[in-house]
């Protein structure tokens, strides 16, 4: 697992790119540490998304959220979301 990307309060904000890389860092040390504490994957799953969308649901608001997710099914099926993917 990588290390976090250490992050000075005095420094200038990382680059967007670099602070979502830096995010799941932090939530696969997370979830790695849940896991090892016997904390099931779906649970993990369902609470995380829980917890990402309260948070949009917080910044931008239900109407955008909402519209934002609507295009998932399509992404899912996609691929996207896959990890171990074997395309010919």
């Amino acid at each position: 697992m990588s290390q976090p990307i250490s992050y000075a309060p005095d420094r200038a904000p990382l680059p967007d790119h670099e602070q979502k890389q830096a995010a799941l860092s932090y939530l696969n040390q997370a979830w790695a540490e849940a896991r090892h504490d016997g904390v099931d994957g779906d649970c993990l799953a369902q609470a995380s998304l829980f917890a990402a969308f309260a948070e949009l649901v917080g910044t931008y608001g239900e109407d955008a959220v909402a519209k934002f997710v609507e295009g998932f099914p399509g992404r899912i099926r996609n691929g996207e979301f896959s990890v171990d993917i074997s395309r010919q």
